[in-house]
């Protein structure tokens, strides 16, 4: 599953930056990877305190998927239920960077051992100030520290949405998804999971039906968007196949054999009626 990050132990740093004499972040004892956290990244203290306190109440499976990213993946409240099939953990954190999410890859991916990492950041990036390649630079750090030590785990990186509210970023948001799919597609097992195209109206806008009052953040309706997309992209645990395996070419049609007669009259069969998720069916504003 990144650049390694640099970062000392918990033990024997009492008193640094951002940790208290007793372990604020509350990961000494279950987390042997926890460190100091110095200068911007502090400000996620409580988020990384929250995390650890719900794997002491309840600890997760290895082996799973994590979804990683900033408060588009920690608003998908009903993530495990539109992901039923799979286990699932939300490790987003609201208003977080790509950069912060290479900071903390060891925090939110190393230890719980995925079989796969979903990646969305990167507008907040942009709208602090970054460039699309300096957005492009943190996500290949976070790629290099998690492979490094998880080199089996697919990595599946989610563009940059459009969201109405920062229109005005448009063309960066469109440079920074083209130059990480160019990147992705270099990697061996791994993905680009394009959102952005689909949440475009036909006149190349925002949908401004995909999200609440805001225009910022998703609706029902966008997560249910979100849903069918990115299902196509999880992986099934090994010797499973599900409706949400890694997407492939459409098969072509069968050839009959020659010489077999054909059917005197083939019964039509009509396809099995799609109903859609029960998100689909609501739009209400997630605050």
């Amino acid at each position: 599953m990144t650049v390694l990050i640099g970062g000392f132990a918990l033990s024997g740093v009492a008193g640094a930056a951002g940790v208290s004499e007793n372990d604020s972040l509350g990961m000494a004892s279950t987390n042997p990877m926890a460190r100091v956290i110095p200068g911007p990244q502090a400000r996620w203290n409580s988020s990384m305190e929250a995390f650890a306190a719900a794997d002491r109440e309840r600890s997760p499976v290895t082996d799973g998927v994590i979804f990683v990213g900033s408060s588009t993946i920690r608003m998908w409240s009903h993530l495990s239920q539109d992901f039923r099939q799979f286990p699932v953990l939300n490790r987003g954190f609201g208003g977080s960077t790509m950069a912060d999410c290479q900071y903390f890859a060891r925090q939110l991916v190393l230890q719980y051992k995925p079989r796969q990492v979903l990646v969305y950041a990167g507008d907040n990036d942009l709208a602090e100030g970054r460039t699309p390649q300096q957005v492009v630079e943190s996500f290949r750090g976070f790629v290099d520290t998690v492979r490094q030590d998880l080199p089996d785990t697919r990595i599946s990186y989610i563009s940059i949405k459009p969201s109405p509210s920062r229109a005005a970023l448009l063309p960066k948001i469109r440079e920074t998804n083209a130059l990480m799919a160019n990147y992705v597609r270099s990697l061996p097992n791994a993905a680009y999971i394009d959102i952005f195209t689909a949440m475009l109206d036909s006149a190349g806008n925002p949908r401004v039906d995909l999200f609440g009052p805001d225009r910022l953040h998703m609706n029902d309706t966008g997560y249910a968007l979100w849903t069918s997309i990115v299902g196509a992209y999880v992986q099934p645990m090994p010797g499973t196949q599900t409706a949400s395996s890694v997407p492939t070419e459409v098969a072509a049609p069968v050839a009959k054999a020659v010489g077999t007669p054909a059917p005197a009259a083939a019964a039509v069969v009509a396809p099995p009626a799609v109903v859609p998720p029960l998100n689909a069916m609501r739009a209400v504003y997630r605050p």
